[in-house]
Formats: C-alpha cells, sequence, structure tokens
C-alpha cells in the first residue's frame, strides 16, 4: 500500500486530470460528464484514442483538431498538468488514506478554479460535497477538535455571505458570488476556523498578482473588472491545507 499508492496516483493523475478538463467544460453547461463521449468542441467530431492522450495528444496534434482543424484550448494539457503537480506534492506531503483525501481534494480545487476562470462560475457539484466530506475528514483524524471545523465552516461562509450583502446594498451591485461563500465554507470545513484569516489574505495576494498578470497582459483593470476569485481562493485553501498537514 506505501509502495503502489504514490506511484498509482502519479500515474494516473495526467488522466484523471483529463476527466477534470472535461469537467471543467461540461459542468457549467449542464452537459453529461458520464455516458457523452468526449468530442471537438467546434465540429462535433468524437476524438479517438489517440487524441485523449493526455498532454501529449495536444501537442501531438499541433493545438489543433484533427477533423477541423479548430484550436484546442490550452486549459485540457495546463489542467493535466495541473492534476499531476497536485499528485506530486500530495505525494510529498502525505502517505496512506490522508494521500488519497489530499489528492481529491487537490484535484476537486483544480476543477473549481478552473472553471472559474472560464465562466464565473463555482459549480455546486464541486463546493456542497466538500463542505460534509471537510468535516468528516476532520472527524476521522486523530487529534482534531471536529468544533474549529464546523465553526469554521459556518463562519467563513456566514462571514463572506454578510460581506457580499453588504457590499451589494452599498454599491448597489455584487461583489462576490454564492460560489465564493460555500467555497470558504468548505476551506472553514477542512482546516478550521484559526485558518481562515490566512485564507482570506492568502487568496487576496493571490488575486492582487492575478490582476497585475492582467493589467502586464494589456487588459483594462479598473474598480468594475470581473475577478474570477474562486480561482486564487481554491489555491490558498490547498496551499494551507497542505502546511496544515506539515505543521499539525
Amino acid at each position: 500500500m506505501n509502495i503502489y499508492l504514490p506511484v498509482f496516483l502519479l500515474i494516473a493523475s495526467p488522466f484523471i486530470g483529463s476527466f477534470l478538463g472535461l469537467l471543467a467544460f461540461r459542468l457549467p453547461e449542464h452537459e453529461d460528464v458520464v455516458h457523452r463521449r468526449s468530442r471537438c468542441r467546434a465540429c462535433e467530431a468524437v476524438l479517438k484514442p489517440r487524441d485523449l492522450v493526455p498532454i501529449v495528444s495536444y501537442f501531438a496534434l499541433r493545438k489543433r483538431c484533427r477533423a477541423c482543424g479548430a484550436p484546442i484550448s490550452a486549459a485540457y494539457p495546463l489542467i493535466e498538468t495541473g492534476a499531476l503537480l497536485v499528485a506530486i506534492v500530495s505525494v510529498s506531503v502525505a502517505s496512506g488514506w490522508m494521500l488519497l483525501i489530499t489528492c481529491l481534494l487537490g484535484w476537486a480545487l483544480l476543477t473549481a478554479a478552473a472553471t472559474d476562470l472560464r465562466v464565473f462560475i463555482l459549480p455546486n457539484a464541486i463546493t456542497l460535497p466538500l463542505i460534509p466530506a471537510g468535516l468528516a475528514v476532520a472527524y476521522f483524524r486523530t487529534g482534531e477538535d471536529i468544533w474549529d471545523h464546523i465553526i469554521g465552516a459556518i463562519a467563513g461562509g456566514g462571514a463572506l455571505f454578510a460581506l457580499d450583502w453588504i457590499y451589494e446594498r452599498v454599491r448597489r451591485r455584487r461583489g462576490l458570488g454564492m460560489g465564493d461563500v460555500k467555497l470558504v465554507a468548505a476551506a472553514g470545513a477542512w482546516l478550521g476556523w484559526p485558518y481562515l484569516s490566512w485564507l482570506v489574505l492568502l487568496a487576496a495576494a493571490l488575486a492582487l498578482v492575478m490582476l497585475l498578470v492582467m493589467r502586464a497582459r494589456g487588459t483594462m483593470v479598473t474598480a468594475t473588472t470581473p475577478l474570477p476569485f474562486g480561482a486564487p481562493l481554491s489555491a490558498a485553501f490547498f496551499a494551507l491545507w497542505v502546511v496544515r498537514l506539515l505543521t499539525v
């Protein structure tokens, strides 16, 4: 178990990343993610197995569909690479059942971040299950105070909901989405309430970096520029989970 699980996760992670990319594109459109075969989103041609090899196929096809020549989104190899990086980090900091849990958490957050970057949506199918999952992990993990995590879920989600409510009434427009509220509640469930302030600070710092990158690429950034805050939240969430594993 100690030998084979890390090796399996490292080998399987790019293929899992390929499925996560599919989720990131299909969940917001409410498309079938189980029975519908992978297709080119431009011409609807069914992709063959040789077109679905993670990372390799993207470059072998020269970033274009074999059937119609339409560009293939770079999101696919990036998510596949991200899934591999999640596995590498997880193998470095955890073992046994906690290794598997850490990989699953990282892959879920990667999918949430990718979806938010694409269409400014954090799917309920990802954020909501993370809340009871985090409480369950805390309950079964030795040395955890489950109340820290229950309070974290309530305080995290409640505080962000209140902030969004106040912002909307003062500025007459939405500042945060409910997806962000649910994601912070999930972070509180996994990390516990003492980590919530660090979560917000780290996510804000990453969001600032994102804005600077947008400006460097020529995007006009103003006070009303939409920002997919779920992406830096997801990154901060996973980073703090890794820190927690190393320190608790």
